[in-house]
């Protein structure tokens, strides 16, 4: 059964550690971050972007796919489906296909209509019990063909679209979606430090988690990150250990051809880079 985000963030925000938000792609993707956090006793959140939900058939393709593996795997700790970076009707699509979280990415909207747009899907989500993640201030880097850079959000700004009673605020701290840079200034922490002021216990958004150093991580917690999103890593992983049997030519040996056996190496390469995010994270044993 998949459950809403926020009594997980809650918990994470009051208890100094944060709830990974892992990406999925396909049914390979989906079965090695849950068995993960199953094995590991880990909270998990499953992002879905539009273009991955596009690819995976449709969003009501993937919440059966995903509540469907959680029965079978019988999965027991908490598990949410989340739309990340949705648009308006996106949004509103996830709420109809039975997703248990979703994110309304309002940044590039002048911040009264971001404010408008994010009130009505509050009301919808209040009703379903379903979780609501908010933005405010761009994240930088690629994100669906969208090129943008780190900006950092308008502390006043975060407290308008938190006081509206959304579960989780996303705000730019000079993060960026995908590789980062060799001139990446890093995290601003006095932007954050300044939103976490005014938002008080609100748990609060990091995006673009892959390529951050540990210890900024560990800070960004410390300063009121409950959840950190991370993708491109696991893409990383998956076609480093791809490539790896393929060069080593064990898809030409027997029947390594096989798209079990092909996928293999990448899928546990998933569990691998997911086990050492949750262990910093700290969200280990918090199921």
């Amino acid at each position: 059964m998949l459950v809403s985000a926020k009594e997980m963030l809650t918990a994470a925000r009051e208890g100094h550690y944060a709830v990974g938000q892992f990406n999925i792609n396909n049914l390979e993707w989906t079965k090695a971050i849950l068995l993960t956090a199953e094995e590991l006793r880990s909270p998990v959140i499953l992002g879905v972007s539009e273009g991955a939900a596009k690819y995976m058939c449709g969003f009501k393709t993937v919440a059966a796919m995903v509540s469907a593996m959680v029965e079978s795997l019988k999965i027991t700790v908490p598990v949410a489906l989340h739309l990340d970076h949705g648009t308006y009707e996106g949004a509103l699509a996830c709420i109809e296909a039975g997703f248990s979280s979703i994110m309304f990415d309002g940044s590039h909207y002048p911040i009264e209509e971001n404010i408008a747009k994010t009130k009505e899907l509050i009301k919808l989500a209040e009703e379903k019990g379903i979780s609501l993640e908010a933005e405010v201030g761009a994240i930088g880097g690629e994100e669906d063909g969208v090129v943008g850079a780190g900006e950092c959000a308008d502390p006043d700004e975060c407290k308008m679209i938190a006081d509206l009673g959304v579960t989780m605020l996303a705000a730019g701290i000079g993060n960026i979606h995908g590789k980062y840079p060799e001139n990446w200034p890093g995290l601003s922490f006095d932007t954050l430090a300044a939103i976490s002021e005014k938002v008080g216990m609100m748990p609060l958004v990091l995006h673009g988690g892959t390529g951050i150093p540990a210890d900024m991580i560990k800070k960004a917690i410390s300063l009121g990150v409950s959840k950190i999103n991370v993708n491109t890593e696991c893409q990383l992983a998956f076609a480093a250990a791809t490539r790896a049997y393929v060069e080593a030519g064990k898809d030409l040996a027997g029947k390594g051809f096989d798209p079990r056996k092909l996928l293999a190496p990448g899928a546990e390469a998933i569990r691998a880079t997911v086990k050492e995010k949750m262990e910093l994270f700290g969200s280990v044993d918090r199921a």
